[in-house]
């Protein structure tokens, strides 16, 4: 007998997804939403040369796993089985994909009552430890945000 809570992913059509400030056609499968804690998995497919800006969501952290293809984060090269990991309020991106990529993501709501949780930040040096957003989040070092990751999934 089939686990009720087992999902195939390749039964989940990929739907067309604007992210703002992105280059490229993004599309998106949603495995799954889950209301009552607030959180959403998704896979996320970049197209080859998409690019979203640098970007933080004051909703709560988010998780990526990178299943297949390459992701550009600040430059970085994550290949699959990486993972990466941002606080709320945490300045992440730019993501780019020279090639495209599909990427594994778990993320407080990003969307609710039409409003996206996306804002626009200034990239920060990969050296710099603290949070810097366009848009002023309280900072917080990057430990405490660290610590404070995943507070929501419990």
């Amino acid at each position: 007998m089939a686990d009720p809570l087992a999902l195939d992913a390749a039964g989940v059509p990929p739907t067309p997804f604007e992210i703002p400030g992105a280059r490229g056609q993004f599309r998106i499968q949603v495995l799954n939403e889950d209301a009552g804690r607030g959180v959403v998995t998704s896979i996320v497919h970049i197209p080859p040369g998409g690019f979203i800006p640098a970007h933080f969501h004051r909703a709560g952290p988010e998780m990526h796993y990178v299943l297949e293809g390459e992701l550009l984060e600040r430059g970085q090269r994550h290949g699959p089985g990486a993972f990466l990991t941002q606080a709320a309020g945490v300045v992440h991106g730019p993501h780019e994909s020279e090639g495209g990529a599909r990427v594994l993501t778990v993320q407080h709501w990003q969307s609710r009552d039409g409003q996206f949780d996306f804002h626009m930040a200034e990239a920060t040096p990969a050296t710099d430890d603290s949070p810097r957003a366009a848009e002023g989040v309280p900072g917080e070092s990057r430990e405490q945000a660290e610590r404070n990751l995943g507070g929501g999934y419990g």
